[in-house]
């Protein structure tokens, strides 16, 4: 069984990321990339509330050409991108160092540039994601109310 470790980046609408908070989270290969994008929100202390996708392209995701997303799985949605819920992080990441933009929240525009950065053999399957290595503190998901 492999786990894979996976890099997730604040970034901004064009794809900036340095100096910028980051998480490594360690995730079984079998999880889908609708739980890979549960562990991204969670880690950075996010409610997990919104319709995201992952795209290829990451300064444009209207040209993307390969695209996942929650609306692929909803009733009564066109959607072009493909399931997050029914497709595998190993299909996905077939490789160390892709990389894809998480996109959480199509209203505020959470911006996530999320790589491969190893595979791990292990005994025994994760049952969950875990934090492994945490840098920088996560911004507010809302303003704070007066």
């Amino acid at each position: 069984m492999q786990t894979y470790l996976i890099k997730a980046i604040l970034s901004d609408r064009f794809g900036r990321v340095k100096g910028n908070p980051y998480r490594i989270i360690a995730i079984s290969e079998n999880f889908t990339l609708y739980q890979l994008a549960d562990a991204i929100c969670g880690s950075f202390d996010f409610d997990f509330d919104h319709a995201f996708g992952f795209y290829n392209n990451i300064k444009s995701l209207r040209n993307s050409v390969e695209c996942y997303e929650l609306f692929a799985d909803m009733e009564d949605v066109d959607s072009e991108c493909k399931s997050v819920e029914k497709i595998r992080i190993s299909k996905v990441f077939s490789q160390i160092n892709k990389k894809m933009l998480f996109l959480f929240d199509y209203g505020d525009e959470w911006r996530f540039i999320v790589e491969l950065k190893g595979i791990k053999t292990t005994d025994e399957q994760p049952k969950y994601a875990a934090v492994v290595e945490s840098v920088g503190d996560a911004p507010l998901q809302y303003d704070e109310m007066d």
